[in-house]
């Protein structure tokens, strides 16, 4: 402790301000989007092996054995560049002996409520493909439409060509624009050689009992639909399958003490940080907690509208991915989103930002004990 700080009774702590989401505003070039086109952090050491099966739903061992099978159907003789690679069919097929209509899938979707371990499996997809990872492509859909927008059409189209695998988590299907746009994409990769994989968001109104609509993806994408195998994955969240309630939240005294207390946390007042996301692309997200270790927030308070309710999905995915844990007071992370927003068409997506701010407040536990 300095002889200030002991001579004014301050607590040492106090000499190193947190940093703040609020005072973030990045920049991300073409070529990080691309770059980082690789399954996020929290998924990084993720396997088949590592998936734990829920014993009273025989689908998810099911949808393991299928999907290590697509894997090691999609390992072929070339070993890079799009040139080789787009002469490839899916599962060995060589595109000069391949029939008209293709025998057999080239992808794969997964269908399930969320929390069933989609994610999981999808990225552990991607690391048993026997491809360097140069040649497989992992993203959500929110990620894929960026790339579009920040490299053209065409130049994405060229880029992902030689890839062995694109696989794309969340494929939204409540934007009938960017739907188009991305099933006119996934036609052209096909065409190409590349194999997909894919989970999706229901469209508006057609959600069931908190269920993705494979009949609903199927549509959307409609030419390719025949492409695709689907893999139904039933099961509760496994978020919270035997665990316990979600923390209450803390004090906003414990917040602002465990933030400055926590090197490369941040420290944001909620309120604010809602007001900075509408001046912040969603697709810089993901950049925007870069190097953070925790996310403190306080006076968290009911999300006012659908548009800022929607922003604040993508930062949760975002730190979902990158396991940031997020410290708050104010109100339950479960009350967050008006009832009128839970029974709406994007109530999924709600429903996956609650469960998965809940796991990262649990793992906030740690923050406060520092």
């Amino acid at each position: 402790m300095s002889s200030s700080s002991a001579a004014s009774g301050t607590h040492p702590i106090a000499e190193a301000s947190p940093l703040s989401l609020c005072a973030r505003e990045p920049h991300v070039p073409a070529d990080r989007l691309v770059a980082e086109m690789v399954p996020p952090p929290r998924f990084d050491s993720v396997r088949f092996s590592t998936y734990i099966p829920d014993p009273n739903q025989p689908s998810q061992t099911e949808a393991v054995g299928v999907l290590e099978t697509f894997a090691g159907g999609l390992g072929g003789a070339h070993a890079s560049g799009a040139g080789k690679a787009g002469k490839r069919g899916f599962l060995g097929f060589g595109r000069s002996k391949a029939p008209k209509t293709p025998a057999g899938p080239r992808g794969v979707y997964l269908d399930g409520g969320y929390g069933v371990g989609k994610t999981h499996l999808l990225a552990s997809l991607w690391h048993a493909t026997p491809a360097e990872p140069s040649l497989k492509a992992f993203g959500t859909f929110v990620e894929l439409t960026n790339l579009v927008g920040a490299l053209g059409f065409q130049q994405t189209v060229q880029t992902l060509s030689g890839h062995r695998l694109l696989c794309i988590d969340e494929f939204e299907l409540d934007d009938p624009g960017d739907t188009v746009l991305v099933s006119s994409l996934l036609g052209k990769l096909v065409d190409a050689g590349v194999a997909l994989a894919a989970t999706s968001n229901t469209l508006p109104g057609k959600l069931g009992e908190g269920r993705f609509a494979a009949a609903d993806f199927l549509r959307e994408i409609q030419g390719l639909s025949a492409r695709f195998r689907t893999l139904r994955i039933d099961g509760e969240d496994y978020r919270h399958r035997g665990l316990p309630e979600a923390p209450a939240p803390y004090s906003d005294e414990q917040v602002t003490k465990a933030a400055y207390a926590t090197e490369g946390a941040s420290l944001d007042h909620f309120p604010h940080l809602l007001d900075h996301l509408a001046r912040v692309h969603p697709s810089r997200y993901g950049a925007l907690t870069d190097g953070l270790k925790a996310v403190c927030l306080t006076d968290v308070q009911p999300i006012p509208d659908q548009s800022t309710a929607l922003r604040l999905v993508v930062l949760a995915d975002r730190l979902y991915d990158r396991e940031v844990p997020v410290l708050a007071s104010g109100l339950p992370f479960d009350k967050l989103f008006s009832e009128e927003m839970l029974k709406g068409g994007y109530r999924k997506k709600y429903f996956r930002a609650i469960s998965r701010l809940t796991a990262l407040a649990r793992d906030a536990k740690g923050v406060v004990g520092a």
